[in-house]
Formats: structure tokens, sequence, C-alpha cells
């Protein structure tokens, strides 16, 4: 990969965004904090533990052990053609299950240009959220010129409302998802599609049936948008740490050390869906795991 395209990546510490991959922007959208979300939802990420490896301060852990993490999409720009990667939670949604996050009133959509495509790494509410907003007491699509890009994987396994998810989860595919759909808007699609040129989809099954991340391409440059394959810099370093919000936990992992395989020593830049700031590195063997680097 030549050097031009990441110059912005190459700092002593990586830039929190804008980045440059070949002709494409990607920047992130900051919606909201997930530090005690992330902290909740894997057993193994406890104080005690996160301090005991070093690396991830001061950027991904705070001095007390605590992680640092957000929810946020990605906003993907060529040519004056603007694609969204996972909308966020979205404003005036009732979530019971991690009240943090339910009724939110954020700024998210109002900082965003007109969108014309919207891709879902998976319909968990804190991804697809955004893709609909209130008007009038019913839920209508945010981007109303917008291609909206599903995985037909995804959209089958959601639809039959599954009971080993939570009720938050099937909220969101209810009021974020099937709107998209009953309009008319959400075109299905299989795992190779290719949304625009040099933006496609990794298949990183597990943490949902139809989960992917997303592969931006251009000029010899790489980058890859995780999606919920890994929620946070410390399952790079423990990728056998699992989450409760993994649909299929075993598949999960074997994704998540997949990817990181796949990114490892190479100049992909690796873009956490939920990494704080700087959000965006390079991964390298760190013992019998990973790390980010700038």
């Amino acid at each position: 990969m030549g050097s031009g395209g990441l110059a912005l990546c190459r700092m002593s510490t990586v830039a929190a965004g804008p980045w440059r991959v070949g002709k494409f922007s990607i920047t992130p959208v900051f919606e909201v904090d997930a530090g005690s979300a992330i902290q909740e939802g894997i057993p193994q990420a406890q104080p005690a533990n996160l301090l005991g490896i070093p690396w991830l301060q001061p950027n991904f852990v705070h001095a007390d052990g605590r992680p640092k993490a957000v929810v946020q999409s990605f906003l993907i720009e060529a040519g004056g053609v603007h694609v969204l990667v996972d909308p966020g939670v979205g404003n005036a949604k009732v979530r019971n299950d991690i009240p943090v996050w339910s009724n939110l009133n954020t700024d998210l959509l109002d900082r965003l240009p007109p969108i014309d495509i919207v891709v879902c790494t998976h319909f968990h509410f804190d991804h697809s959220g955004g893709n609909t907003k209130l008007v009038d007491g019913y839920w209508v699509p945010s981007f109303p010129a917008a291609r909206y890009i599903f995985l037909r994987q995804e959209v089958e396994y959601w639809s039959e409302f599954p009971e080993a998810e939570i009720e938050d989860d099937r909220a969101g595919f209810r009021d974020s998802v099937m709107p998209i759909l009953q309009a008319g808007m959400g075109e299905l699609v299989a795992l190779d599609y290719e949304v625009a040129p040099g933006i496609s989809f990794l298949s990183t099954h597990g943490h949902t049936p139809g989960h992917v991340s997303v592969l931006v391409e251009s000029n010899g440059e790489q980058a890859v948008i995780t999606g919920d394959a890994i929620h946070h810099p410390f399952q790079m370093a423990r990728p056998e740490w699992p989450t409760q919000f993994d649909t299929c936990g075993d598949e999960a992992q074997d994704a998540r050390r997949a990817l990181l395989e796949r990114c490892v020593d190479t100049d992909t830049l690796f873009v956490g869906s939920h990494f704080a700031p700087p959000t965006a590195g390079f991964v390298r063997r760190d013992g019998d795991g990973f790390k980010l680097v700038s």
C-alpha cells in the first residue's frame, strides 16, 4: 500500500479522523458514550484485567481501568457520494434493556450532509436506530433520498423476532428497519454485493448471523470498518473474550481472530466501530494477541 493516502494516519498518534484511503475520506461521527455498556456486556472487562494491558492507556482505558468506548457512525465520501455506515442509536427510541441509550436527543443527523447510501453492519439497535426518526408519531426514514443497503441474511433473521435476542434489539428492528422495508426503500442484497465502487462487505458472522464488516479499497489502499466483530481494543489483546451480545459466541470469536489475522502486519487501516479516539490504527502482533498502533 502506498503511503500518500494514509498520511493523516502516520503521525505520532493516529488522527481521530477524517482518514484518507485512496480517493475516499472516512469520517467518524460521534453519537454517545458507550464505555459502561461495553464493560457490562463483556464480563472479563474489569479494571484489573484492562490495566494489565499497558498499551490500552491512555486512549482506550481510563486511569482507573474503566474502558473508553463510543457509539459512532462513519461517513465515507468520494466524488460527492456520501455513504453512511451504521447510523447509531437514533433519537426518541425507548430502550429499556440499556437505559443509558434510551430516549436520546442528539444532533447527529444535523451534523451529516445529504446521504446517498446507508449501510448497516448488523441490526443491533445501536447500529441501525438512526435509520428512522419520529415525525408526527410515525417512524419515517431519516434519509429519504438514500438507498438503504441491507444484508438479506440479517433481515431474514430479525424478521423472526428471535426470543434469544434482547427486547431492545427486537424493538430496534420494529422501529428502525421495518419502516424502511415498508416504505420500499430497503435493498436486500447478498454478501458479494458491491455497495459502491471500492466499498464492499466482509463476512464476520457470529455476533449476529448476518454480521458484516465494511471494506474500503482505493488506489492500492484499504480500510476495514469492523462493526461489532470487535467491540474494544482489549479484544485485540484478548480475542477470546466474548460479549454477552454475541448470537453465536464461538463463531464470533473465530470471525474476530480471522479479521485480525487478515489485517495484521499490513497497512490496512483498522477502524473500530466502538473504539474511542483515535478510533483507527494498524494491527500488529503482541505476544499471543494483537495490538493497535499508529
